[in-house]
């Protein structure tokens, strides 16, 4: 592969069929069972094909201190290899390695200012692009963006394991810098300061206005934490909460 991509992002909810009610309203994602999960695990699709899951908190998750979030997976040539380098670089394998029979092999990360990341290799063979669909396509992850408390130290780490690239630097004034990066050859996130604890935030790309998304999540119990805004290249986002405190994003033109 070209570089490391992002290729799944699951939600981890304490009622994962009301997180699944929740994002179809909002993203209109369409959902399936996956046959033979145990906790049970169900399927998200967006226009191009599945994009991630639901996946229900169990009390021994619980009790290991995991809340409601989402969780993005990198795709990787070897999984145990790259824990290896993960530890070498000052960050944490807290789960794994271990396999999810007939899917892959998959080990939960920790970097070295606390955001948690999945490092992934598949069983099946994705293809070109890792089976990704188009940048953008509505009902996917658009953009990938990591708040943390170095995001230059945070490059370094994430570069150094996953080949990613710097692309343009934007001056947001009082709160700093945003840094562009380059993933599978393409802008595909950002890196920024921000005092909240360290995570990814990851942007669904919607099919209507970013408008109308904003106030399904408001109707669906969820609130808005910052946006819409307007970025550079037209579009809108916004970062939301959902209802049980996940943090999520949005992304979408502005109806005129």
């Amino acid at each position: 592969m070209p570089s490391n991509p992002w290729v799944w992002y699951e939600i981890m909810a304490d009622d994962a069929e009301a997180a699944k009610a929740f994002y179809t309203s909002v993203m209109g994602w369409t959902t399936s069972p996956f046959p033979g999960s145990e906790p049970p695990y169900t399927i998200l699709e967006g226009q191009g094909g599945g994009l991630g899951g639901i996946m229900g908190l169990t009390p021994e998750m619980k009790a290991g201190g995991a809340q409601p979030s989402w969780m993005g997976h990198v795709a990787v040539d070897d999984v145990d290899a790259k824990a290896a380098e993960v530890t070498a670089a000052g960050g944490r394998i807290v789960h794994g390695p271990i396999d999810i029979p007939t899917v892959g092999r998959f080990a939960v990360a920790v970097d070295r200012q606390g955001a948690s990341f999945s490092i992934f290799k598949s069983l099946q063979d994705p293809g070109e692009n890792c089976g990704l669909p188009p940048p953008m396509t509505p009902g996917h992850i658009g953009w990938r963006e990591l708040h943390t408390s170095d995001w230059e130290d945070a490059f370094d780490f994430y570069s150094g394991l996953f080949g990613w690239k710097k692309l343009d630097t934007f001056d947001m004034g009082p709160m700093g810098q945003y840094q562009i990066i380059e993933i599978n050859d393409l802008a595909g996130g950002g890196l920024m300061n921000n005092p909240i604890p360290p995570r990814w935030v990851f942007y669904t790309r919607l099919a209507d206005d970013i408008d109308a998304g904003a106030a399904r999540i408001v109707a669906g119990g969820g609130r808005i934490l910052h946006g819409p805004s307007e970025v550079p290249g037209g579009d809108w986002t916004l970062i939301a909460l959902d209802p049980e405190g996940a943090t999520f994003g949005l992304v979408a033109p502005k109806k005129p």
